[in-house]
């Protein structure tokens, strides 16, 4: 049996797939909808239950999309597609099979993948530079005063926004991050729409997207194109990462953009510490427990930076900047004290 025959005979019993993968979340109608692949409450991902699309997903808020398989990889934090084929069958009852040789790859850059990753390069390719734009001030507004230094960011001024239940579109200012793999490639784009009166961001259901391939890729500021990384930061949230960056200036900060995606982060082969600012909540913990399962395996040595309040953007905007220092200079190695804070 193939992939594609295996994902059908799960669409077949996608709502029974939903209840058993995403408990937390209910049915509205034709759909199943969770807050995300993680299993958290909310509104953002929704399955398709019946129809021609019946079994199909997407997540509102990060991008992800695909079948019923891609689903069961993504719940339960397997990379190999051999486990996902035994997980399925075992859902399903069939009898396993000794080889996966026959089925897709997951993880791989497939068919499906390129359009995205090519309409995200020319999303990228259209924006603009940063600096004096809404989306500067948007994140000066958040406290990231040098966001416009990043060659990663880039602002669109009239950037098309698509309610994914209605299938209205509407268009709206958006600051745009490229998401690159290991080598540089633009594989996504992160977008985060802006309301036009430069209030914050647009008031629309899901503000932040992603479009692309995520998985293993990241937004990454201060990496160099031509030196071994040796140490680097890696966290879920842009604007979390985005401070810590502003606190800790050049050093290499990589955005995951969700937990999933955190978990399955590629470090550098050349990397000896690996800082992972996790948030404090069931999904942020996992990705970093997997992250720096990951790390250890490859001997890199990982580090847990915590904040003081709920993320670094939340301890940049209530607390004094040397406060935010201070914490910092505590948790990381007097190596990379000397080499990346400022002088106290």
């Amino acid at each position: 049996m193939s992939a594609s025959e295996l994902a059908a005979r799960l669409a077949r019993h996608a709502e029974a797939v939903c209840r058993h993968y995403l408990s937390a979340g209910r049915r509205y109608g034709n759909y199943w909808i969770v807050g995300d692949t993680a299993n958290s409450k909310g509104r953002s991902l929704y399955v398709h239950l019946a129809g021609p699309r019946a079994g199909r997903w997407t997540d509102a808020a990060t991008g992800q999309y695909g079948d019923l398989l891609d689903l069961v990889r993504e719940s339960c934090g397997m990379i190999d597609f051999c486990d996902v084929e035994s997980e399925a069958r075992q859902f399903l009852t069939l009898p396993k099979t000794g080889s996966a040789s026959e089925y897709r790859s997951i993880g791989a850059p497939g068919r499906s993948n390129r359009p995205a990753a090519e309409r995200a390069r020319r999303l990228f390719a259209m924006g603009q530079p940063l600096s004096d734009t809404l989306a500067d001030k948007y994140l000066r507004r958040r406290g990231i005063l040098r966001g416009s230094d990043h060659a990663a960011l880039r602002f669109h001024p009239s950037c098309y926004y698509r309610d994914l239940l209605t299938g209205d579109t509407r268009r709206y200012p958006a600051l745009i991050a490229a998401v690159t793999d290991p080598s540089g490639a633009i594989t996504g784009v992160h977008r985060t729409w802006l309301d036009p009166s430069g209030d914050g961001k647009a008031k629309v259901e899901t503000p932040r997207r992603a479009l692309g391939s995520l998985l293993g890729n990241a937004v990454r500021f201060n990496v160099p194109v031509d030196a071994p990384v040796k140490v680097m930061a890696a966290g879920e949230g842009l604007e979390t990462m985005l401070s810590l960056s502003y606190v800790i200036p050049g050093m290499p900060i990589a955005a995951a953009l969700t937990a999933n995606h955190l978990a399955a982060f590629k470090a550098p082969v050349s990397c000896l510490r690996l800082y992972i600012a996790a948030d404090a909540d069931d999904a942020g913990r996992y990705g970093s427990e997997r992250l720096s399962q990951a790390a250890r395996s490859l001997g890199i040595l990982p580090l847990l930076l915590t904040p003081e309040l709920g993320d670094f953007n939340d301890d940049l905007r209530s607390l004094e900047l040397d406060r935010v220092t201070v914490n910092l200079r505590r948790q990381l190695c007097p190596e990379d004290v000397a080499a990346f804070l400022p002088a106290a």
